[in-house]
């Protein structure tokens, strides 16, 4: 068939590839502009080296985005990692209008940080959904949705790179083709269920010792890589990445004060919380590299009886 592709970065990219790859023909490519200092946006110069149309608009609101789509006579649009509102006289002009993807099960999870919350917020489930954009944020109705589970010792890396990235190109594919086929349902999202989550950034990133372990382990792996759960050590930021969570079972278990470093190994720091005990493995102090717990731990000067949080 014939599409229009709209969005960015890696996952936009991965999107365009699979399209052209079983012979499908990309009319042309919006993507937003980049920032100035930014590394070229991937899916741009993916599209540019094939000789694919590229349109950078600052809004698609613009009138001459909705020209660029007219002009393109597509047949469907593909919406992949879109950042950018794309109002309905824009999403509508394709023949079969258009589709868009989103990495949480809707109504749940709306918004632009919906992979980082179901973890951080300890569910033990999470998926894809892929829909009809809307004038309302993840608001359209749904065409198919994909689920997987989140371990308990899932990361934001583990549970979006190796799963909910490539299920969802195969989830355009799919959708492409039903709607294309008119074989497609359109379910409206049921709003007593819905939730809005924001950005998670690096104020909602900051780890607060005091609360339960569960807590902290489950926020530093929703955190994982990005944007990386913090905590500081004499008004300098401490980043950890990497972790296991250690629960305490017996009473007067748990060894020093609450965000005190407990224990250095030869691999990893110790940092008691709540009911137990995170083990750091990966951090990154200030400005250096991520490292091994023990390499921060030395570079940092970090010894049994040290307070995080200070």
């Amino acid at each position: 068939m014939r599409i229009a592709i709209i969005g960015q970065q890696d996952f936009g990219k991965a999107v365009l590839e699979a399209f052209l790859a079983r012979g499908d023909e990309v009319a042309g490519v919006f993507c937003a502009p980049e920032k100035e200092g930014a590394r070229p946006d991937a899916l741009r110069a993916a599209a540019e080296a094939k000789g694919l149309k590229v349109f950078q608009f600052k809004s698609l609101r613009a009138p001459e985005a909705a020209e660029a789509m007219s002009g393109l006579k597509a047949e469907l649009g593909i919406m992949a990692f879109v950042l950018q509102f794309a109002p309905q006289e824009f999403v509508n002009i394709p023949k079969h209008g258009t589709i868009q993807y989103h990495p949480s099960l809707l109504p749940k999870y709306r918004g632009p940080s919906s992979i980082n919350w179901p973890i951080i917020k300890g569910e033990t489930e999470t998926g894809l959904t892929i829909f009809r954009p809307s004038d309302g944020l993840d608001e359209g109705k749904v065409i198919l949705q994909k689920k997987t589970p989140i371990g308990p010792d899932d990361t934001l890396g583990s549970v979006y790179f190796d799963r909910l990235f490539p299920m969802g190109v195969a989830a355009m594919l799919e959708a492409a083709d039903l709607v294309a086929a008119g074989k497609h349902t359109e379910t409206v999202q049921d709003e007593s269920r819905a939730s809005y989550e924001g950005w998670c950034r690096a104020a909602e990133a900051r780890i607060n010792w005091a609360t339960h372990v569960d807590f902290t382990y489950d926020l530093i792996r929703g955190c994982n890589p990005a944007p990386g759960a913090w905590t500081t050590l004499n008004g300098t930021k401490l980043q950890i990445f990497d972790a296991r969570k250690h629960i305490v079972r017996t009473f007067g278990a748990v060894k020093g004060k609450i965000g005190e470093v407990s224990d250095v190994s030869g691999t990893s720091f110790f940092v008691t919380a709540q009911g137990g005990q995170i083990e750091v493995q990966k951090a990154k102090f200030g400005d250096g590299k991520k490292l091994s717990g023990a390499e921060v731990a030395a570079s940092a000067s970090l010894a049994p009886g040290t307070l995080l949080g200070t």
